[in-house]
């Protein structure tokens, strides 16, 4: 039984088959098959605790600062309180603990409203309403319009002819085309009778749950008789019920079982690679402490041996110390425990801070911010912001991410005539945008008020009655396989399978040629307000590789007629002689279409002849129930009528992009950013939006297509491409082949290769698989790395996963995934940083992402500002944190050798206790939280300055070791220049004042200086609240000095304060001052200097670019006029086209006709009537 939420008893065996029994829940419950409910949560009450705290401690830091307080526990070595070290761990703990425990509560939230959404069940003969986490397999519930699908279920019967049933798979595999469902015969003729619905008891075998979005193989048992289950009859959860007023279903596989959870990957703990490289630091940093602690002990050992020993009458050893052995032995422990701060705890509460304040500038800028639908920014995760600056890969999804979803008839070109373009009185081509006069299409009372087209030209030829004109749009509104709905008269509702047909036969609609209705022998169509019933003969169906589709009608006049439409490349092919002419001028604009990334259609008719057509329909029917080599008769008799065709012209769609987005990929590129496509679209759509989007151009070299159907053509396309990219990567000295032949076992990091030009890839998803097998994927990532841009199309939402697995594992480099829809989740939870699109398809990909945003266009905003910004600062406090801390630590080490290696500190505790918490934290984090090389406006005009984020060159091991010898360089100064100068020195009054606390006083004070001299030197943009920090903690030093120092605080409490009068006896002598402007000096100089040649003399890209943005601001840049990117395109195909195969067979057939529409002979009008006339154009 399962008890908040942990499961006890047996291990459940894995399922080899699934078995089931309809309305019969105890016969299922024996399988233990899982309920309904989804956990994309981390934790629960019970395991919040122990799981935390297991993932905070394998940051090494934080058990060594367990192990601190366990030594800070044992007296005999302890020279620290051991709350010193209790408080902030447990501080840091809780911090991170409750952000933790926010984060997943919010994760709980999220799982709580999907598992309550109410669903209704057939129980006992009645339709009750459960929640959706209360249905189980085996359950027969109903589902609405427009419902989610609320499990995988078995399609049983719905309110559509034959069991039909229309779906959405947006949040599967991002396409927003009808897909339909068909039910058994046996089981649709259950209707919605409850009755029969109860009694229903067939019995289902099926595969096990597994992750293949595109297969189900099963069988139903009933009454004796078995039936053979497939895709086609399955309804799987994330789907959405369209055009269907109801439909029952059998539950199948539910909760985490179902294809949707089974493709969403695990929610994993995410570290930063600063996180990671901390880690091997603080091991180094461990190793050196040990190797000082042990140089200080043999020190001990040697001085308490030749001395020590006979000076116990004025030093006693400690109690228990027998030996100068022993005593080393502990003066091991002493200084562990003194020179820690090398690493101080307070470095991670720091870290948490700031990585907490710049998440809140993420959540708080406006330019982030999307009005229309009141969605801000947000960092969902608030300890991954510094690896936002770090992106070498970005994968991206396409639809609803990189496009809005939307399809617009934009263009066409009719007869040779171009019609889209708006002109001026000039006849200079105008920028379409909102002021923009639109056509008025009030004239027609059937008209989408919707639909937006800007050339009054085309309007004008359709009211002139130009003949081609009207058999074009005529065309549109035959040759398709859209079904109307017309519930009240005049209200058109299309259901239309593919987008780019509903947006053809909506612009035929609006110009006049109004598709009403159709049955499976008539299509009813109102042209220029005249209804005419054309007789539909044959649809020659779309596929895969006719690339074309066709249907053959009768006008009312008894004419016979073939209109077609298809690919360019397709179409051409069959045109008939006379059209070479027209053919030349229609390539043109097809050109420029392509060009500006709009998908193309080619369309063309032919007139038969009576006889011959009788004969082929004649030879059709043959054919079609041809029992073998049914496929190819069919072929050949529609290759033999569809040629010699007359070309008409072509259609342009837009695939609406969001807003900015070929912009935001173009600077991304210049970031040196590699983006990548994971596509549940078709090849050609993808393309397509590759071209649009400006990912693809013609000036690359080439554009390889990886579509193998067998893994040995994969490998050999795969090498191909690599062959052309880069002919050297085949040779036996080359780098990498050397590698893999050293490294059989070891993981093998691939460096990056150069290609000897620009290439793109696109790989198919049958194809992918084959790739992403351990023999090929080494082959895979060394060819798609060497390309600029990589699509994958028709891949699974776990392919999408394995594929930036794939680059993560076998390519240093820092991976962000980006999509809107459930399908994107697993890529999202895998990548380094996952970023939720606020869009249309759910809320499902921002609930499991790290930030989420409402436009594509904002991540050029997050990767080069504040993902920039993060690193910077994050650098840049880590190499003074650490500076300032090996300055502070070490000055203990030297004076270790002139006390007797006794432990002793060097400063006054009181100093030790505020050093990191008080006296340097504040300008720390005052640089951490503001600091800026650029403002944003330069971090987007210039992307290059991102690269060195990507190189990690900012903070590495090697600037660690730099950050290392700085600090030991400043120790040996801060210790003896002022032991030079304390050193049998006297007052100017003649007395003394080479004493242990006078000396203490001097080294603090120095260092003090010398740490916030330094962060004035690495702050680059000064704000009050740098001044004011860096200032004020100085002020708060001498304050503090002063007063804990006063016969006061001595007379109050003696043994807290024994530094009395210190302060102001020493820091009223000059030659103090001087050795402090010494120390001061011989600290800082060599930094500057060496800063200021390295600039001149080796100057990196980002130092060159910085230079540019100076003489940039002296002489401020012209505002760039905002200007619409454009391609120009040499021969491609424009062609995409989302149809399934198979519709026409089903419109042909009749099985998906509702009852005759009652409006679908009734309601003419004509645009040249009185009552239209003032309104027109």
């Amino acid at each position: 039984m399962s008890l908040f939420g942990l499961k006890f008893g047996k291990k459940k065996l894995k399922e080899e088959e699934r078995q089931l029994q309809a309305n019969n829940r105890d016969f299922n419950l024996q399988f233990e098959y899982a309920n309904n409910s989804i956990k994309t949560s981390k934790y629960n009450f019970f395991t919040f605790l122990p799981l935390n705290l297991f993932e905070q401690f394998q940051r090494i830091a934080n058990a060594y600062f367990l192990f601190l307080l366990i030594l800070q526990l044992i007296p005999q070595i302890s020279s620290l309180a051991w709350f010193t070290t209790v408080v902030p761990l447990v501080l840091v703990l809780a911090v991170s603990g409750v952000k933790d425990a926010i984060d997943d509560f919010n994760r709980h939230k999220s799982d709580k409203h999907v598992n309550n959404r109410p669903v209704q069940v057939l129980i006992n003969g009645m339709l009750k309403e459960q929640k959706w986490m209360n249905v189980q397999v085996g359950d027969i519930i109903k589902l609405e319009n427009n419902n989610f699908v609320t499990a995988d279920l078995l399609l049983l019967s719905s309110s559509e002819p034959h069991g039909l049933t229309y779906i959405e798979t947006a949040e599967l595999d991002g396409e927003t085309n009808l897909k339909v469902k068909q039910a058994l015969t046996v089981t649709a003729e259950l209707g919605e009778d409850l009755q029969k619905l109860t009694e229903f008891n067939g019995e289902i075998r099926c595969e096990a749950p597994n992750n293949k979005l595109d297969k189900f193989t099963g069988t139903l048992t009933l009454r004796g008789e078995k039936y053979a289950l497939d895709n086609e009859k399955m309804l799987l959860r994330g789907c959405t019920i369209r055009n269907t007023e109801w439909c029952f279903g059998l539950v199948i596989y539910a909760g985490p079982d179902t294809k949707l959870m089974q493709n969403s990957g695990k929610t994993t703990f995410k570290r930063t690679s600063i996180d990671r490289l901390m880690n091997v630091l603080v091991l180094v940093i461990f190793a050196f402490l040990a190797l000082m602690c042990l140089i200080l002990a043999i020190g001990n050992g040697i001085w308490e041996h030749d001395k020590g020993y006979y000076f116990q009458v004025y030093l006693p050893w400690a109690e228990g110390v027998n030996s100068a052995s022993y005593s080393g032995f502990l003066m091991f422990w002493s200084y562990v425990i003194i020179l820690n701060t090398v690493v101080p705890i307070s470095l991670y509460v720091s870290v948490e801070i700031i990585r907490l304040g710049n998440s809140f500038y993420i959540d708080w800028d406006r330019k982030m911010y999307y009005p229309l639908n009141d969605t801000p920014a947000q960092a969902r995760t608030t300890t991954l912001n510094e690896e936002l600056g770090q992106i070498k890969y970005i994968f991206s999804d396409k639809t609803g991410t990189l496009t809005q979803n939307i399809m617009c008839f934009n263009k066409c070109s009719i007869n040779g005539k171009s019609y889209g373009d708006v002109y001026d009185m000039s006849g200079q081509r105008i920028e379409i945008n909102e002021t923009t006069e639109k056509v008025d299409f009030s004239y027609n009372p059937l008209a989408d008020p919707k639909f937006a087209f800007y050339d009054h030209s085309l309007i004008e030829a359709v009211r002139l009655n130009d003949v081609p004109t009207h058999r074009f749009f005529r065309l549109l509104s035959l040759c398709h396989t859209v079904m109307p709905e017309e519930k009240k008269e005049g209200n058109l509702v299309y259901q239309a399978q593919s987008p780019d047909e509903g947006a053809l036969v909506t612009a035929a609609r609006n110009f006049g040629f109004v598709f009403r209705a159709r049955t499976p022998e008539t299509i009813t169509v109102v042209e220029m307000g005249e209804t005419k019933v054309y007789k539909l003969l044959a649809i020659l169906d779309f596929n895969n590789v006719r690339k074309r589709m066709s249907v053959i009608v009768q006008s009312p006049e008894g004419d016979l007629t073939l209109y077609c439409k298809g690919a360019d490349t397709i179409l051409y092919e069959l045109l008939h002689p006379s059209c070479n002419s027209l053919k030349e001028e229609t390539t043109e604009h097809l050109n420029e279409f392509a060009g500006e990334g709009l998908r193309t259609l080619v369309v063309a008719y032919k007139s038969l002849e009576q006889d011959y057509f009788q004969d082929w329909i004649r030879r059709h029917h043959e054919a079609s129930t041809a029992l073998e080599g049914r496929e190819d008769k069919l072929s050949e008799l529609y290759e033999e009528i569809e040629k010699d065709l007359m070309l008409l012209g072509a259609t342009a769609i837009e695939d609406k992009l969001q807003d900015g987005v070929p912009q935001t990929i173009e600077t991304l590129a210049k970031a040196n950013i590699k983006i990548w496509v994971l596509t549940g679209d078709k090849q050609e759509t993808a393309m397509n939006i590759g071209y649009s989007c400006n990912l693809l151009n013609d000036d690359m070299e080439e554009v390889f297509i990886i579509e193998g159907s067998t893994s040995d053509d994969v490998l050999n396309e795969l090498r191909n491409a690599r062959k052309k990219m880069k002919p050297d990567s085949f040779l036996d000295s080359d780098e990498i082949n050397i590698q893999f032949e050293k490294s059989s076992k070891k993981q093998i990091i691939i460096p990056d290769e150069q290609a000897n030009g620009v290439y793109g890839l696109v790989i198919t998803g049958h194809s992918l698989a084959y790739a992403l097998e351990g023999n090929l994927e080494l082959e895979l990532v060394r060819t798609a790395c060497m390309c600029k841009v990589v699509i994958c199309c028709r891949v699974t939402p776990l392919q999408k996963a394995q594929v930036v697995e794939l680059v993560k594992k076998y390519k240093k480099a820092v991976t962000l995934a980006i999509g809107d829809g459930a399908n994107d989740v697993s890529m999202i939870k895998t990548a380094h940083i996952g970023v939720g699109i606020s869009g249309q398809e759910g809320m499902q990909a921002v609930l499991s992402s790290d930030f989420s945003f409402a436009q594509f266009r904002y991540l050029q905003r997050l990767l080069l500002v504040h993902g920039r910004w993060s690193y910077i600062r994050m650098c840049k406090f880590l190499k003074y944190f650490f500076y300032k801390n090996f300055a502070f630590t070490l000055v203990h080490f030297w004076y270790g050798f002139f006390s007797g290696f006794s432990a002793q500190t060097v400063y006054d505790e009181w100093f030790i206790t505020l050093y990191n918490l008080v006296y340097t934290s504040l300008p720390v984090l005052g640089m951490s939280l503001f600091d800026q090389d650029v403002d944003d406006r330069w971090s987007m005009l210039f992307p290059q300055l991102y690269v060195p984020g990507q190189q990690n060159l900012y903070f590495n091991k090697v600037v660690f070791v730099k950050c290392m010898l700085q600090g030991i360089y400043s120790s040996l100064i801060l210790f003896f220049i002022p032991y030079g100068a304390m050193y049998n020195t006297m007052r100017s009054d003649g007395k003394a004042i080479a004493d242990y606390q006078s000396f203490a006083l001097m080294v603090q004070t120095c260092l003090l200086i010398v740490v916030s001299v330094q962060i004035g030197l690495d702050t680059s943009y000064w704000t009050v609240v740098n001044q004011f920090f860096i200032w004020g903690s100085l002020s708060v030093y001498f304050a503090i000095t002063f007063t804990v120092y006063s016969d006061g605080m001595y007379l109050i409490f003696t043994a807290s304060f024994p530094f009395i009068g210190t302060a102001r006896n020493t820091l009223s002598q000059p030659n103090v001052w001087l050795a402090i402007f010494l120390s001061i000096a011989l600290c800082v100089l060599p930094v500057v200097g060496f800063r200021f040649l390295k600039a001149q003399l080796k100057p990196t890209p980002s130092d060159k670019v910085l230079l540019k943005i100076k003489e940039a601001k002296k002489r401020p840049p012209p505002p760039s006029p905002k200007r619409r990117l454009r391609r120009t395109s040499t021969r491609r195909s424009g062609y995409a086209f989302s149809h399934q195969h198979g519709f026409g067979a089903l419109i042909m057939s009749g099985r998906n006709m509702r009852p005759k529409s009652p409006f679908a002979t009734t309601g003419t009008f004509s645009p040249n009537s009185d009552k239209y006339k003032h309104k027109g154009l």
